[in-house]
């Protein structure tokens, strides 16, 4: 009875061992999973540009005004018959 107490002891020393430093051990465990963490984060901004982007693109293919507001402000076009004012703030 002795020894197979002594034997379970040494086991379950072993195991422990193995826990907190073996391989795949618990600090290791811990330190993935803050890496997990932050790519989840980072995929969830990357979800939501990918949202905007999309709702972008459909405007474009949907309406005119879209376009029109994209070349007014990317481009600096113009319409014909149009006057143009640019207003320049003070340099102060």
């Amino acid at each position: 009875m002795k020894l197979f107490r002594n034997l379970l002891i040494v086991i379950f020393i072993l195991l422990q061992y193995r826990l907190w430093f073996g391989d795949n051990a618990y600090s290791e465990y811990q330190s993935l999973s803050g890496k997990v963490n932050q790519l989840e984060n980072a995929n969830q901004e990357l979800r939501l540009r990918n949202k905007i982007m999309l709702a972008d693109i459909e405007d474009l293919k949907s309406g005119i005004e879209a376009i029109e507001e994209k070349a007014r402000n990317e481009l600096g076009l113009i319409k014909q018959n149009e006057v143009f004012y640019r207003i320049v703030p003070n340099s102060e």
